[in-house]
């Protein structure tokens, strides 16, 4: 076990909503805890891994790494701005499935893993595995899972509307 100086928060980033939400809370923790942040985001190639292992082309591969990068930089540009987050900031992109990434980057017992809680309809879960419950089951360290702010609610509902054509009282946003 390492020592105080050794200690990080680990944050989860993908772009969505919820993971910013999960890095304003992790920017936050390590604010309180005088510790450094890493913002990690893991990415694929189109079709998975296994599309590409047996002689990938590296130009496409460079360009999707690429993407990663300034996916990853706009969402912290996004999250924090100019000023930052306040504390020292370690961005990470890694090759990899998410569960597996974020467990590799908070691999020490004092690290703590933020991540956003996802999606929590049963059709969701059925389609898109659940990154968050991988981390909790096999963490080394402690996992904070922050669920969607209430604006992710909202902003759901004026998506569905708007596929369905149904017209929007904007009142009802102001409940």
């Amino acid at each position: 076990m390492g020592g105080p100086g050794d200690r990080r928060v680990v944050a989860g980033v993908s772009g969505s909503l919820g993971s910013l939400t999960a890095l304003h809370r992790a920017a936050a923790e390590a604010r309180a805890a005088g510790i450094e942040l890493r913002a990690v985001l893991a990415w694929e190639p189109p079709g998975g891994d296994i599309a590409h292992r047996g002689g990938s082309c590296p130009a496409p591969m460079a360009a999707w790494r690429q993407m990663a990068c300034e996916r990853l930089l706009s969402t912290l540009d996004a999250a924090f701005g100019s000023a930052g987050p306040g504390v020292s900031l370690e961005p990470l992109v890694v090759l990899g499935k998410p569960g597996k990434v974020l467990l590799e980057a908070a691999d020490r017992t004092d690290d703590l893993l933020v991540i956003g809680a996802g999606a929590r309809g049963k059709l969701r879960r059925a389609v898109w595995p659940s990154v968050a419950r991988y981390c909790v089951a096999r963490a080394c360290c402690p996992v904070l899972t922050v669920p969607p702010s209430p604006l992710h609610h909202a902003l759901d509902a004026v998506h569905r509307r708007n596929v369905w054509k149904r017209p929007l009282d904007t009142r009802e946003l102001a409940d």
